[in-house]
């Protein structure tokens, strides 16, 4: 039996946006992102009978008019083309990254990321009535104006903002992927009425390789507006706790968000093969169930994650935060026969996989917080843009 879930944040309603186009490899065959994700989540939610008609939403795509309110003509008119011939010109791969090992190309390089971004739109639709919504489709936060960068073609997560923005909506973005939300942060780096705010993998390790730490925070118009925490190697549910209780509840208090967007890449998790983080899945949740208490409506996308049974685990959870509902630990045998279905065997002799068939949740382990995320408090307690911004009485 699901139940409602027990919150202080206010009962909304809430919406999941998908698709049937998710059913098939909408990202072909050489794509990192060509796995089952989306359909993969949406079959455990249907699993646990936890989806109503009333709250499901077909995606649409965006239209030219919308990609191009942060997306150049050239770009956009770039990918058309090539999906349209099926292979790209080397003027477009050397002006506009695509076709590239790190943007490959696949059959439906313009309309896949148009529809996820189409329902991001939707999504911010959903959230100016009131409600929470869900794109698990978009969260693509790499994407500029003029290129795709780390497997993203159009950044559905500004796209969506600017939306809220033209409302008059102050958006507080969070970004809980593994990997920098540096596409979101630079679109809003003046804008005053954004603050991003993203923990990930240092960039002195892990991509965009822009060198990490803490510099970089905020354009020169919107000092403090922006606040990115490179993490280490092997951060624990604990230590990620450390960190992100240092710096979300200033922020949520002192810029007082009519709306959160919420990017959940499920790369920061223990078992990602693009991850460095150890994050349970228990962990994870408990980040977006402290976001849903703002009490404000949240905008979720999904993000990166290339671990097919544990990004539609989390992402069930995500939708049953969202909802209101409270879902059993224990999978139902539909939802383990779905899993099953998948074929992931990569990591197939860890003592953790079987239990990735029977229950929707692990738990972190339980071990000290290292000096270096002390280290790391301390100098967010010490910088002194952010001081005067958060923590200044």
């Amino acid at each position: 039996m699901i139940e409602a879930a027990a919150g202080s944040g206010v009962a909304r309603r809430a919406v999941f946006i998908a698709g049937p186009h998710y059913r098939r490899p909408s990202y072909g065959s050489n794509h990192p992102l060509a796995i089952p994700r989306v359909s993969l989540t949406f079959d455990l939610i249907e699993a646990y009978e936890a989806l109503t008609p009333e709250e499901y939403i077909r995606s649409r795509p965006a239209s030219v008019a919308e990609l191009t309110r942060f997306h150049t003509r050239d770009y956009v008119n770039a990918l058309k083309r090539t999906e349209a011939f099926g292979r790209v010109r080397a003027a477009d791969r050397a002006r506009h990254e695509i076709g590239t090992l790190e943007n490959p190309y696949f059959p439906g390089i313009y309309y896949t990321p148009a529809l996820a971004t189409g329902g991001s739109l939707q999504a911010a639709d959903a959230v100016l009535s009131g409600s929470h919504a869900f794109s698990p489709a978009g969260g693509m936060h790499h994407a500029v104006p003029d290129a795709a960068r780390g497997f993203c073609y159009f950044n559905d997560v500004v796209l969506a903002i600017m939306r809220l923005r033209d409302a008059g909506l102050r958006v507080l973005y969070l970004d809980i992927d593994a990997h920098h939300g540096d596409g979101v942060e630079q679109a809003f780096w003046d804008d005053v009425g954004v603050f991003t705010l993203s923990l990930h993998m240092d960039t002195a390790y892990a991509y965009p390789f822009k060198g990490g730490r803490l510099q970089d925070q905020g354009g020169p118009k919107a000092l403090g507006c922006a606040l990115n925490v490179p993490l280490p190697r092997e951060t624990s549910d604990r230590e990620y706790r450390e960190v992100f209780d240092h710096v979300w509840q200033p922020v949520a208090e002192r810029f007082r968000p009519d709306a959160v967007v919420l990017q959940t890449g499920t790369d920061a998790l223990f078992g990602d093969p693009l991850g460095r983080f150890r994050l349970s899945t228990a962990g994870f949740l408990s980040i977006v169930e402290q976001v849903m208490a703002v009490g404000v409506p949240v905008l979720a996308t999904g993000g990166g994650g290339y671990h097919p049974l544990l990004l539609a685990r989390a992402w069930a959870g995500v939708w049953g935060l969202l909802s209101g509902r409270t879902l059993p630990v224990a999978l139902p045998e539909a939802a383990s026969r779905a899993l099953r279905a998948v074929g992931w065997d990569e990591d197939e002799d860890e003592p953790y996989y079987e239990d990735l068939f029977r229950d929707r949740l692990e738990y972190g382990e339980e071990r000290p917080v290292r000096p270096v995320i002390r280290e790391l408090v301390a100098m967010l307690s010490g910088h002194a843009a952010l001081k005067r911004r958060l923590w200044a009485s």
